[in-house]
C-alpha cells in the first residue's frame, strides 16, 4: 500500500473541493440557523458528499464503460473543466461550473441546504467527481480503492470540523485570508488539471506526445 499515493489523492481533494473557500457560502445559507441546526447541516453536507465520492471510486469507470467513453478522453474532458473551476478560484470566486444565479436563488428558498447546494453542486461537484474517476481508474486495484474510500472518509471528517468551527474561522480569516487561500487552491487545482488533460493527450496521441 503506497501512503503518498494517499496523501497525494487527498491534497487533491482539498484543493478542488477547497472546504476552507466554502466557509462563506455555508455561513451564508446557514445564517437562519441556530448552532445546533448548522452544525447538523455541516454534519448531513459532508455525510452526502462522503457517499457520492464512495460511489463515484467504485462506479465511476462503469459509468465511462456503460456510454463507451475512453479514459483518454475523459481525462482530457475533466482536466478542462478542473482547470475552468481554478481560473475562477484564482480571482477569488466561485465558478459557475458549481454554482449559478439560479442556484443561489432557489438556495436562499429552501429549509435544507445540506444536500443541495452544499453537498452537491458545491463540493462534489464536477471537478471532484471527475477528478476522482480518473484517480480509481488510474488505481483500480482493491486495496488502492479502499485505501481511496478510507481518505475520503478521512477528509469528510476534517470538512466537517472546519465547517462547525466556519464562524470563528471567518472571523480569523476574514474574506481576504480565505480568498488567499482560495486562489492558492486554484494554482494547485490549476496545475492538476494541466497533469490530467496532459495524460489524456498522452493516451489519445500516443505518437504526438512521444
Amino acid at each position: 500500500m503506497d501512503f503518498m499515493l494517499y496523501v497525494k489523492f487527498f491534497l487533491g481533494l482539498v484543493a478542488i473541493i477547497n472546504p476552507v473557500g466554502l466557509l462563506p457560502v455555508f455561513v451564508s445559507l446557514t445564517s437562519h440557523q441556530t448552532e445546533e441546526e448548522r452544525n447538523h447541516t455541516g454534519k448531513v453536507a459532508n455525510f452526502a458528499v462522503v457517499v457520492i465520492l464512495l460511489v463515484t471510486i467504485f462506479i465511476g469507470q462503469h459509468i465511462l464503460n456503460m456510454f463507451s467513453i475512453s479514459l483518454s478522453a475523459f481525462r482530457i474532458a475533466g482536466g478542462s473543466l478542473i482547470a475552468i473551476i481554478a481560473m475562477s478560484m484564482l480571482q477569488g470566486k466561485l465558478s459557475p461550473v458549481k454554482r449559478n444565479q439560479e442556484e443561489d436563488r432557489e438556495a436562499s428558498g429552501m429549509e435544507s441546504v445540506a444536500v443541495v447546494p452544499l453537498a452537491l453542486p458545491l463540493m462534489a461537484g464536477p471537478g471532484a467527481i471527475s477528478s476522482v474517476i480518473v484517480f480509481a481508474s488510474d488505481h483500480n486495484k482493491m486495496v488502492d480503492l479502499i485505501g481511496m474510500s478510507i481518505t475520503v472518509v478521512v477528509f469528510g471528517l476534517m470538512s466537517f470540523g472546519l465547517f462547525r468551527l466556519a464562524p470563528v474561522i471567518f472571523k480569523i480569516l476574514g474574506t481576504t485570508g480565505i480568498n488567499v487561500i482560495t486562489r492558492l487552491m486554484g494554482l494547485l487545482m490549476l496545475s492538476i488539471g494541466i497533469e490530467v488533460v496532459a495524460a489524456g493527450l498522452k493516451g489519445l496521441f500516443p505518437t504526438l506526445m512521444a
